[in-house]
């Protein structure tokens, strides 16, 4: 695994971005307080200033439910906004897709030699579930991505530093999971990227293709991010995405 520094990004409004062979990745911060709530006016008007601010054609995502349902968009989906789930895969050019975190997991996953890409919200739920393998196998599927040139990148989300979970919830992560218990866990405290990068390295990602920005949500200090623990619910929403040239 690669890990992403504040001088491998550009920065593009209050986006941390990188820039592939035709393809580009963001990652919002909360620099300047814009917060992409989908089920606010001011997110919507946030979410559609995109277009603009990244001179494509539209922009598109799911509603969110935490589970691990993956989607495929093609133009001629029009109403995916309203769809329910958690992954989003596309071909389609000068289209955004992206996912709303402010804890959770955002994963963008690029084949830029095929010009496809995903975006994941992968919470404890859908990180228990392998939505990232969900996701992976319905790429190859729908698109025969070619695994040897695919790249998976992690966002912004809480670490393990942060992340307290319940003991119950615990047994069932190292049962699931099968990683020793002192890697996947610090204490209480879970690493779901350790679970994300199980996944991807088992389905045969290259660990030169692995990248993680190595941000924590709730205790990042350089670069300010939303974190929904850390404000006791009152919290704006990042959003992560990708879209082809």
């Amino acid at each position: 695994m690669k890990i992403l520094y504040a001088k491998d990004f550009n920065r593009v409004l209050d986006f941390l971005t990188i820039n592939l062979d035709g393809v580009t990745l963001a990652f919002s911060t909360a620099e300047n307080d814009r917060s992409f709530n989908r089920h606010k006016d001011y997110g919507i008007n946030n979410l559609n200033s995109i277009v603009k601010d990244f001179n494509i054609n539209n922009i598109k995502y799911l509603n969110q439910i935490h589970s691990d349902e993956v989607l495929v968009y093609r133009n001629d989906f029009e109403n995916i906004t309203d769809k329910e789930g958690d992954a989003l895969i596309t071909s389609e050019k000068e289209c955004a897709i992206g996912v709303f975190t402010a804890d959770c997991v955002p994963i963008i996953i690029v084949d830029d030699k095929n010009k496809v890409i995903a975006a994941i919200h992968s919470g404890w739920k859908g990180t228990y579930n392998s939505i990232v393998t969900r996701t992976l196998e319905k790429m190859i599927d729908e698109f025969n991505i070619d695994i040897v040139n695919t790249k998976i990148f992690i966002g912004p989300h809480i670490r393990q530093c942060c992340y307290e979970v319940s003991e119950d919830l615990k047994e069932k992560f190292i049962d699931k999971t099968n990683i020793d218990r002192d890697i996947l866990f610090k204490g209480r405290n879970l690493s779901l990227e350790e679970c994300i990068l199980k996944d991807v390295r088992e389905f045969g990602i290259k660990e030169d293709n692995i990248y993680s920005l190595d941000l924590c949500t709730h205790c990042e200090e350089d670069i300010k991010l939303f974190s929904y623990r850390k404000s006791v619910g009152t919290y704006g929403r990042l959003f992560s995405f990708a879209f082809i040239k």
